[in-house]
């Protein structure tokens, strides 16, 4: 951000984890909240406005200053199309409030993962599957969807929910709100094509919020859509199995064509054995035979002539999803994606002029540069890209000398080596950033499960590999210089079910580890790992700053205009620093673990903190 020659880093925080669900039975591990009901209510997510407070200053106290705010389309419209929940748009304005008085800049993220709740994940209603045809409450026994409600303990293994991106349910809800005009032309709902029905209820319901946050500055944008998919735009033929598989199911889009008109089909399964992904065994999808449509007739594809005979099935289009309107392969971020972006954009625009726009790659491919973004396309946007280092997300562990290259598909081993991979990928962050003409980098999501070897941290008390961890990814953002905000602080998580969502535990803060609510620090996790000092403004332009942790040192570089620089040095770090200035004619006060530097004319400036 630049203001008068001031610039802000922005280091933040997801806000938070549970915001993917109703606040009352929303969890994951509760059946009830997939009943067939819109009875609802996203009211109290992320804390009820009393706990506000609270929240906020441990939040600043940490040094955090900026917030991505968790809402999902779901929230606003649960109750049926054009019926917004406006009490829940109340509640969520008067804590973007609150965030604005404890000086949070604020963005607003509309969260999805594997598009809906119904779909093992969050993000869209339940009543737009029965739109397009879909009986939602058939998704776990026909294997429309992996959904924790049912499957967890013996069935439902970490991040497994992923795994939802190519089960049909989801895969089809993708393909119909990114490319519905093209690929189901004949499906309309109310008069509108598919596509145009769900992109634009998607977008109004984010216009509702932008309505009641558009008179507070410190809100300075809005994301598009949390980790985007294609579905099955641009898969090549839909009686192959995928390119790179995952553990679990493995099947083609044609075998859950069949299973989904309740054929039984014959797939395989793949583990993880000695660091490959093995074939180990078989699954019969849809053994119950059970249909996901709700009537016979409203089966889209088939209605398509992508296929034909429910009796003896035949694929008559296997590359049905390959090409564009143009007869050309497709490109599904800029074909797709990019005029959804834009239509976004415009109409976020038309109630905030000055709002950042913060997009990011679909989920297949975060860290790609494929965004065509010309110079007569909106500007003051973001790239809010995600990265994570896999091999600790997926087995719950951290080991400093072992990881895994995605890129390369195979183990890394050695700090130094590792250290190289971490800045290698992240640095594509800003490479995707050079392709949008510049735009600024915000790491939108990145973390630690906190209750890695089993929940260990939780007995012990001790967070040092969750430390170690988040210590070697905030030292190559500190380099990088990155915009970021940490997933995630979770006000309700505990430490039976985490941060109540599909298992996932990656909040910051715990009411299980709080002993004494009246110690600002209790219920905090591997604090360590993320207070750390940085500068907050900059008069100027930052050179570079480092935090060494280990002799507890940090530095930084930069060129000084005439103004203020701030740098937040976290009490827990330093109970007592000694500051080395270059320049001692400037004028500097440490108090509440802010250090302001006032500098009166330009010069290159260099500071110690030990």
């Amino acid at each position: 951000m630049d203001n008068n020659k001031d610039k802000v880093l922005l280091r933040g925080v997801n806000l938070s984890g549970s915001s993917k669900m109703p606040f009352s039975n929303g969890e994951t591990h509760n059946k009830e909240n997939l009943l067939p009901k819109y009875n609802i209510s996203f009211v109290n997510r992320p804390f009820p406005l009393e706990e506000a407070d609270e929240h906020f200053s441990r939040l600043k106290h940490w040094g955090f200053n900026c917030i991505r705010f968790i809402t999902t389309w779901e929230a606003v419209e649960h109750q049926g199309p054009r019926i917004y929940d406006t009490s829940y748009l109340d509640y969520l304005e008067a804590v973007v409030k609150v965030a604005g008085d404890y000086g949070f800049y604020v963005f607003i993220d509309p969260h999805q993962d594997v598009w809906s709740r119904f779909t093992g994940g969050d993000g869209a209603p339940g009543w737009l599957f029965e739109k397009v045809g879909m009986n939602y409450t058939t998704f776990h026994e026909n294997d429309a969807a992996l959904i924790m409600q049912y499957h967890y303990p013996e069935q439902y293994p970490p991040m497994s929910w992923a795994s939802n991106y190519t089960r049909f349910s989801v895969a089809t809800m993708f393909t119909l709100f990114f490319g519905g005009n093209q690929f189901a032309p004949k499906l309309e709902i109310e008069g509108k094509n598919v596509q145009n029905y769900m992109q634009d209820h998607f977008i109004a319901s984010m216009v509702e919020i932008a309505k009641r946050v558009k008179n507070y500055e410190h809100v300075i944008g809005f994301d598009t859509i949390n980790e985007p998919s294609r579905g099955y735009i641009g898969y090549h033929d839909l009686s192959k199995i995928p390119e790179v598989i995952i553990p679990g199911l493995v099947y083609s889009p044609f075998d859950m064509m069949k299973a989904m008109v309740g054929l039984p089909t014959m797939v395989d399964v793949y583990s993880i054995k000695w660091l490959k992904v093995r074939k180990t065994g078989n699954y019969l999808l849809n053994s119950k035979k059970i249909p996901i449509w709700l009537d016979e007739n409203k089966d889209i594809w088939l209605n398509h002539q992508v296929w034909e005979d429910t009796k003896h099935p035949k694929l008559l289009k296997p590359h049905y999803f390959a090409k564009n309107t143009l007869g050309k392969p497709v490109n599904f971020v800029n074909d797709y994606m990019k005029p959804f972006i834009l239509n976004y954009t415009h109409q976020i625009r038309e109630i905030i002029p000055d709002a950042t726009i913060f997009i990011q790659n679909e989920v297949a491919s975060l860290d790609k540069v494929e965004l065509n973004w010309n110079k007569n396309d909106p500007t003051n946007i973001g790239n809010s890209s995600h990265w994570y280092d896999i091999l600790t997300l997926m087995t719950k562990s951290y080991n400093s000398w072992i990881s895994f290259d995605v890129d390369k598909m195979k183990p890394i081993f050695g700090k130094k080596k590792i250290k190289r991979m971490y800045k290698q990928q992240l640095s594509k962050l800003l490479e995707i950033s050079d392709q949008l003409h510049g735009v600024p980098t915000l790491l939108g999501e990145f973390g630690v499960p906190f209750d890695m070897n089993n929940k260990k941290a939780y007995q012990t008390g001790n967070y040092s590999k969750q430390i170690q961890a988040l210590t070697s990814y905030y030292d190559i953002i500190d380099e990088l210089q990155l915009n970021s905000t940490l997933w995630n602080y979770t006000p309700d998580n505990n430490n039976e079910w985490g941060d109540l969502w599909n298992l996932e535990d990656l909040s910051i803060f715990s009411r299980d580890q709080q002993k004494d609510p009246n110690e600002i620090n209790s219920g905090g996790r591997a604090i360590k790992g993320f207070c750390r000092p940085y500068p907050m403004k900059i008069s100027g332009e930052l050179i570079n700053f480092t935090y060494d942790t280990k002799n507890n040192i940090f530095k930084m570089d930069w060129h000084a205009d005439i103004g203020e620089t701030i740098i937040y040095i976290p009490k827990i770090q330093f109970d007592d620093c000694k500051i080395d200035l270059s320049d001692h004619n400037c004028l500097y006060t440490l108090d509440n673990q802010y250090l302001k530097i006032t500098q009166g004319h330009i010069t290159t400036l260099s500071i110690i903190i030990s």
